[in-house]
């Protein structure tokens, strides 16, 4: 009789233990499914906008060349370089007029292209105005953090009288409100240099840049 007790007890334990094995399997695979499930939908939804992204890009892109302008556009980033030659004289940071005619014909054809397209209208927060210099030296005596220096300032003043002038042209003034909310002004002197075939491209880093930021932008 003690024997058969025994047994019935060792067997009621198991079947609690299988019981309890079972449930905590179940709740691991639960748990296993929602977050595959959560990893999923929100990669997916990076996808999505990643790719509505690259198609406004590609819009402004060939907005550009529509109408005969000549830009860089990073179809990935949204970022439109223009080559301080467009611009401004070597080692000077005041528009020339050959600039100014430029940014006349840039500046409405840019914004207009910006505010006219659905998703960049819809989720764009900054657009960032940067200037870039190469790394040639300045005349004169300038250790290297003053030869730095120089090339911020000059990169600083030309994105900023780009930023100046463009948003005095005759572009459609119906978001100039939001205009001027977006707009940043920065200089990087020479600190993203244009590298081709292991050598600098003087001419490709001096440069202005416009970097579109979105409420997606990572």
């Amino acid at each position: 009789m003690r024997l058969r007790k025994r047994i019935e007890d060792t067997s009621e334990n198991n079947i609690f233990w299988i019981t309890m094995t079972d449930l905590m399997t179940g709740l691991v695979l639960v748990f296993v499914v929602m977050f595959f499930y959560t990893y999923m939908t929100s990669h997916l939804e990076l996808m999505k906008q990643k790719l509505a992204k690259e198609t406004a890009t590609k819009q402004l892109q060939e907005s550009l060349v529509a109408q005969n302008i000549d830009a860089t556009v990073d179809l990935a980033t949204g970022i439109v370089k223009i080559s301080d030659l467009e611009l401004f004289e070597l080692g000077s940071d005041e528009l020339s007029d050959d600039g100014k005619k430029y940014l006349d014909k840039f500046a409405p054809a840019y914004f207009n292209s910006l505010f006219t397209n659905e998703y960049l209208n819809k989720n764009i927060k900054k657009i960032i105005i940067e200037g870039h210099t190469d790394s040639q030296t300045f005349a004169g005596i300038y250790n290297d953090d003053e030869q730095y220096m120089k090339n911020m300032e000059l990169s600083l003043n030309r994105a900023y009288n780009v930023a100046n002038y463009i948003t005095n042209t005759s572009y459609d003034k119906t978001n100039a409100d939001r205009l001027r909310k977006m707009i940043i002004v920065q200089g990087a002197s020479y600190s993203s240099p244009v590298i081709n075939n292991g050598k600098e491209d003087f001419a490709k880093s001096r440069r202005v840049e416009l970097k579109i930021v979105t409420n997606n932008t990572q």
